[in-house]
């Protein structure tokens, strides 16, 4: 898997939720004494786009949105950011584009996400069947394009195409549990999709969400690398623990920075993480680089406009101790 992210130049396929961020300003506003906002691209699956993008890799997005002056604001803003929304479809009825209001704090820190009859959820069989899966380098896609139908069976759908084609199939697993009519049929459907995956990105509680058991989560992580997936278990302010096929283990600390807000670090490390690996570093450099994007990010207002790029993240790195890392591949 790892010579197919580094030894090519065909661009990333990202599949998943795209949406506008209303951030109170100034930073450190709460939502309820705020009256003025600030907008910003969002949704998980845009941000790791746009993270691609912002390391000079091409990444086409696809997804739908509504076909309105929000929709509208999404493809300008995925279009600003070098992301190829040319299979982004808008569609003309009662759904609206996701829009979540977000604080920049951490003590106290509300996110607000409007989700319901979210028009992502209604990217179908037709957007992903047609797609030219061979001449993309990987698939990329996140747990929320699995909530609801028909985006659940689309996303299935793709996996299932992309790994027929020989390429890669990474997910961040992005597991919120207020999204699914039940725990059970949320284990249910991500076993599906970790079927057809390679790469597996996730946290305790994830990881222990589909163990069954909390206190299981790293136990099951590591059983799906002996399966044969690279597995990325995030553990917080302990950094993140990678299993490969191998047997091999790798720990990664992380960038003591001063947050600004929680937001965002997920998407950053993910795409931080492959577009280091496509520029040929192994996978133990790739995983600080990961590292060191998600702690840029908490830094910064918003999610898109605050992902790194080559630069910022060479003098972010050089500025700051390099966190330990146990071992590596």
């Amino acid at each position: 898997m790892l010579d197919r992210l580094q030894h090519s130049d065909l661009p990333f396929l990202v599949i998943g939720r795209a949406g506008m961020d209303l951030y109170p300003d100034p930073p450190g506003t709460k939502t309820e004494d705020a009256v003025q906002f600030t907008a910003a691209l969002g949704g998980s699956s845009a941000n790791i786009a746009v993270a691609l993008a912002r390391f000079g890799e091409r990444a086409t997005l696809v997804t739908s949105v509504s076909d309105d002056a929000v929709g509208r604001y999404v493809v300008n803003q995925l279009n600003a950011y070098n992301v190829d929304a040319s299979r982004v479809r808008h569609i003309k009825s009662d759904v609206r584009t996701s829009l979540a209001v977000v604080e920049t704090r951490v003590d106290d820190h509300q996110s607000v996400i409007y989700r319901n009859n979210a028009a992502d959820f209604q990217m179908g069989l037709e957007d992903v069947e047609s797609l030219p899966y061979s001449r993309f380098r990987a698939l990329v896609i996140t747990g929320t394009c699995l909530t609801l139908q028909p985006s659940r069976d689309a996303a299935l759908r793709a996996l299932e195409l992309a790994r027929r084609a020989g390429i890669p199939c990474i997910m961040d697993l992005d597991y919120r549990p207020y999204s699914w009519e039940s725990d059970g049929a949320a284990k249910r459907v991500y076993e599906q999709a970790l079927a057809l995956l390679d790469m597996i990105v996730g946290n305790d509680d994830e990881f222990g969400h589909m163990a069954g058991n909390y206190d299981a989560g790293q136990a099951y992580a590591s059983h799906l690398a002996h399966q044969g997936k690279w597995i990325i278990y995030k553990r917080g302010e302990f950094g993140s623990r990678t299993f490969t096929p191998s047997g091999e283990q790798i720990d990664t600390g992380v960038f003591k920075v001063e947050p600004l807000k929680p937001t965002g670090a997920g998407d950053s490390f993910l795409g931080g993480l492959l577009a280091s690996l496509s520029r040929g570093n192994p996978l133990k450099d790739a995983l600080l680089h990961g590292s060191a994007c998600a702690a840029m990010v908490v830094t910064r207002v918003a999610c898109a406009p605050a992902m790194p790029d080559s630069t910022e993240l060479k003098q972010f790195i050089d500025q700051m101790d390099t966190p330990n890392q146990v071992s590596g591949v």
